[in-house]
């Protein structure tokens, strides 16, 4: 039985903060789960992916977040508890959905989990999605800490279902993935089916539809805004007369700092669990009953703007800062030190900051910059693909595993935007420029949106190659299926989209199915694809070795190593492959055995046949 099943009614389990979530949805009765899988949102679906084989929860890997939360808007609409989850970005591809179903609504409880990435770990952008809930008109909650991110969601689908309405729940990467104790609660009943009750007047959004449905969501604003008032997740802690605001994970340094500053009995301290709508009169009386103000906020001053417009409707006139004060900037993630500093100085507080370590007699920790992993057959793909395009071609890449393409040797990635974006911006590139473009994308994110840039590069005679990297798996998120995975080994039989059928589908007349460790027949359909006179796909098909080695799928290949009566010490495989499972013992190229998969490229490249199957 999947641990989160368990039903001990008050028992403590120490979960990742994501399990604390799903947690809590199993605890509000969700039947209903969607996702487009995105660090550090992962391991949420993760968790209903499993729980689904055992019980009646219907979860599903969509398309994309889009396809996600219309999936789930269906089932919430007809009455069932739904959640949807996904990273900050996903919600700007789930948006357009997103701000309609706003207007009409949900019958069963929809909870949209959203995480924010401060820091950029796994992300192109860290953008400050509180702005969607005041985009949308849609409430929105913020947990502090682990056991609050698995009540909180409780909360939501009740909230929900009593407004009729989505609610956002917000995370940051450092919630989602610390751990602690959490005190389960009761896992309620689930209802797996409904029905439909027809109403065409309420839930086909033409425009005189509508302009009825922005009435009814501002009316369920106000209602949103009195919840607000009296959430319990919204309290003023303590009574002095400095006051700080805070939300998230930053409540938790704020809270460090009083303590550390032993400034308890001077503070007063706004946590705001429920961030919007923003409860007014609360608001009032805090800074009614302080003198000063600092907000401790990551990314963006929403809250800290939102107060200074509190105070001129209240006419109360105190100092509210944030940005600005001792390192709270708009960038990254903040940490208890930055905090502490930071309410130490805005309050002229005396104290001695601890000293950094001085670590100046220590060597320095090697470095480990990302690297595509050893036998990873995405740099196969690359090596076969410059061989044949040199380094002048301009190579649009996309989000994934094969972003490390970036880096040098392989230094083939000159635009990433987003989802997609690859086979777009080879339009683009192909019109604007004489130059040739060879762009390159994932399985997963050519089924999540490359489909229609391919559709609109072949519809528009456009003139690129468009290299699709087939290892067979969601990687880069923790190996999750989508549309083109064989999905036997992981427990489940889905259907399995061809994805050669699918892109003579969209139109492509010029298409190569290639296995990317066979080198000399992979330059051959490079070339091939390069002389066409119009849109040629190359679609590159071999596993990631670490989701076939956990899948019982690896290949059975001994490990190679370099014979050096052979080796002339050309460095072909290291310059151009930069393999990590090769390294340099002195001025010679060594491999090491256990990190080599026997994957055979360095072996096909090598001018002396020096690289040799490691012998019994």
């Amino acid at each position: 039985m999947h641990k989160l099943l368990t039903n001990e009614t008050g028992k403590e389990m120490l979960l990742l903060g994501n399990e604390a979530i799903a947690r809590g949805a199993l605890e509000a009765g969700v039947s209903f789960a969607t996702c487009y899988p995105g660090t550090p949102s992962s391991e949420i679906p993760e968790q209903f992916f499993n729980i689904s084989k055992e019980t009646d929860l219907y979860f599903e890997y969509s398309t994309n977040e889009k396809v996600a939360m219309e999936v789930g808007a269906a089932a919430a609409i007809s009455g069932l508890r739904t959640m949807v989850t996904m990273k900050h970005v996903g919600l700007n591809v789930a948006a357009d959905p997103l701000m309609t179903l706003a207007y009409t609504g949900v019958k069963g409880g929809m909870v949209v989990i959203n995480a924010d990435d401060p820091y950029l770990f796994s992300s192109q952008n860290e953008q400050d999605n509180r702005y969607y809930a005041r985009l949308s008109g849609l409430p929105m909650l913020e947990p502090t800490n682990v056991q609050e991110m698995k009540d909180v969601v409780v909360a939501a689908f009740e909230l929900s279902e009593e407004l009729e309405l989505p609610v956002i729940v917000r995370t940051t990467t450092r919630l989602n993935h610390i751990r602690g104790a959490v005190k389960l609660g009761e896992l309620k009943p689930v209802k797996t089916k409904t029905t439909f009750e027809k109403n065409p007047f309420h839930f086909v959004c033409v425009p005189a539809v509508s302009r009825n449905l922005h009435k009814l969501l501002i009316e369920k604003y106000d209602r949103a805004m009195e919840k607000s008032e009296k959430w319990p997740y919204n309290e003023i802690i303590g009574n002095g007369k400095w006051g700080i605001v805070s939300n998230g994970v930053s409540f938790n340094y704020v809270s460090d700092a009083v303590s550390d500053l032993g400034i308890a009995d001077k503070v007063s301290i706004l946590k705001v669990g429920f961030s919007w709508p923003l409860p007014k009169e609360l608001c009032g009386r805090f800074l009614r009953q302080v003198e000063k103000v600092l907000v401790v906020e990551e990314l963006e001053p929403v809250m800290e703007n939102d107060l200074k417009a509190i105070a001129q409707e209240k006419g109360i006139a105190i100092p509210i800062r944030g940005k600005g004060v001792e390192g709270l900037t708009r960038l990254f993630e903040y940490d208890p030190r930055m905090v502490r500093n930071a309410v130490a100085k805005y309050f002229d507080v005396e104290f001695s900051p601890t000293e950094i370590v001085d670590l100046s007699d220590l060597p320095e920790l090697p470095g480990r910059p990302p690297n595509l992993c050893a036998g990873c057959p995405h740099r196969a793909t690359y090596y076969a693909v410059k061989e044949v395009y040199g380094p002048d071609a301009i190579n649009p890449t996309d989000i994934g595993c094969y972003t490390l393409g970036l880096l040098p040797p392989i230094s083939m990635a000159d635009l990433v935007i987003c989802m997609g974006s690859s086979v777009s911006s080879s339009c683009g590139f192909s019109q604007a420029t004489e130059q040739k473009v060879v762009s390159f994308i994932g399985d997963s994110t050519f089924f999540h949106s490359g489909i229609t840039g391919l559709i609109n590069a072949v519809h528009n005679n456009h003139k690129f190659t468009l290299v699709i990297l087939d290892n067979g798996t969601t990687a880069m998120t923790g190996h999750q299926p989508h549309p083109g995975v064989n999905t036997t080994p992981l427990g489940v039989e889905l259907t399995r989209i061809s994805l050669e059928d699918l892109v003579r589908g969209c139109g492509v007349k010029d298409v190569h199915v290639v296995k990317p460790f066979k080198i000399k027949k992979t330059i051959e359909a490079v070339k091939a694809a390069m002389e066409y006179d119009g849109v040629s796909v190359i679609i590159s098909q071999e596993l990631c070795p670490l989701f076939a080695r956990a899948t019982g799928q690896a290949r059975k290949s001994k490990p190679f190593y370099v014979n050096h009566n052979k080796c002339k010490n050309h460095r072909i495989c290291v310059d151009k492959l930069a393999c990590p499972a090769m390294y340099l013992d002195g001025d010679r190229v060594e491999i090491n055995e256990t990190l080599c998969i026997g994957c055979s490229v360095c072996a096909q490249i090598c001018p002396e046949n020096a690289i040799l199957p490691v012998k019994e």
